[in-house]
């Protein structure tokens, strides 16, 4: 973990700065500065997420879709956003005239240049799911791009439904890639890949922190329950439905609804840990009593579950683990489950001999 609390906020800084960006506003695509007023300091791993929701637009051509989702797009910079998140293969979606796959392929190279001019302009990270090609195999993608507007990589979606198939695309392959940004390890998983729990699994193991899911639907419960499964934030954008984000526990965090259709941003923050609540417990008084206000200890007492989060940018979670010799909550069962093993292992060989 990044031993200098204050190592993102001078990056956004330096970034703004060559940029041309004013230090009170960030300047949209369109140009135009947008002011803010000022703004509390960020803790040094508070990212701002937000997803994007196709629900009630429709339009008759994939050329007024990309003027609708950038407008709504527009709208989520007051809150100037580390990530966007954007419906699944949204470029198509909702949109009354019929593409051909080699016309939506088209469409996507067409759109992914805008998407990076808006990224570099804002200052913001993209998750654009819309179609890919490689070797004449035609996919179903997500591409991230950074805070320059270049490409960090792309993940396919796995898990392709017998309809897509049908339609030419090609499944992507099964060991799903986890990104590096400024502020943590990000994956993506895309609609149907719900039903399957190897790419989510794989993506918890790769150490991803937020996981971002486009999708033709909302996901509700099914999600959610990814998200504590996991112990990893989701974030979701959807045709229809609600998009929503959660936390690690599963607690949800924002959504879109009857007032705000089609867009949410909420922030996250990351210098958190969640352990099993005994026996570490022993120690939360000692915390409180040494760091106040400046952390946060929040249980779940039926679950015995506990989340220390530090609220300092000067207090970094993984010292107070290592300070009271706390375990987090995959630490404690890997630790567990090594200790079964061995005990499992001289069992055997009491019995052989």
């Amino acid at each position: 973990m990044d031993k200098k609390p204050n190592h993102r906020r001078k990056f956004l800084k330096t970034a703004a700065l060559t940029a041309g960006i004013s230090s009170m506003g960030i300047l949209s695509v369109k140009g135009q500065s947008m002011q803010h007023p000022e703004v509390r300091e960020k803790l040094p791993r508070e990212v701002w997420v937000a997803g994007i929701s196709q629900t009630d637009i429709y339009v008759d051509t994939a050329e007024e879709m990309f003027e609708r989702i950038f407008a709504i797009m527009e709208k989520v910079l007051v809150n100037q956003p580390d990530i966007i998140c954007l419906p699944e293969v949204f470029h198509t979606s909702n949109v009354a005239k019929k593409y051909s796959l080699p016309e939506k392929l088209v469409l996507s190279n067409n759109v992914l240049p805008r998407m990076a001019a808006f990224a570099k302009a804002n200052r913001c990270y993209l998750v654009v799911a819309v179609n890919t090609e490689e070797n004449g195999n035609i996919f179903n993608s997500a591409v991230l791009l950074d805070r320059n507007g270049s490409r960090v990589g792309e993940y396919r979606k796995i898990h392709l439904t017998e309809n897509e198939i049908n339609n030419g695309l090609t499944p992507g392959p099964l060991d799903p890639p986890v990104f590096q940004t400024d502020f943590g390890k990000v994956g993506i998983q895309i609609c149907f890949d719900v039903m399957w729990d190897d790419g989510w699994k794989k993506l918890k193991d790769k150490g991803a922190e937020i996981v971002f899911w486009p999708s033709a639907y909302g996901g509700g419960q099914s999600l959610q329950a990814k998200a504590l499964l996991h112990r990893y934030v989701l974030a979701t954008s959807t045709r229809k439905g609600s998009s929503k984000l959660w936390d690690i526990t599963g607690g949800e965090l924002a959504q879109t609804g009857s007032w705000e259709k089609n867009w949410y941003c909420a922030p996250v923050n990351l210098e958190k840990a969640f352990l099993h609540t005994w026996p570490f417990v022993q120690h939360f008084d000692k915390i409180r009593e040494k760091y106040g206000r400046n952390i946060r200890i929040t249980n779940f007492h039926e679950e015995e579950w506990s989340i220390i989060e530090s609220l300092s940018p000067e207090i970094l979670i993984a010292d107070i683990l290592k300070e009271f010799n706390l375990k987090t909550y995959d630490q404690h069962r890997h630790d567990s489950e090594m200790a079964q093993i061995k005990a499992r292992n001289s069992m055997t060989l009491k019995k052989a001999n």
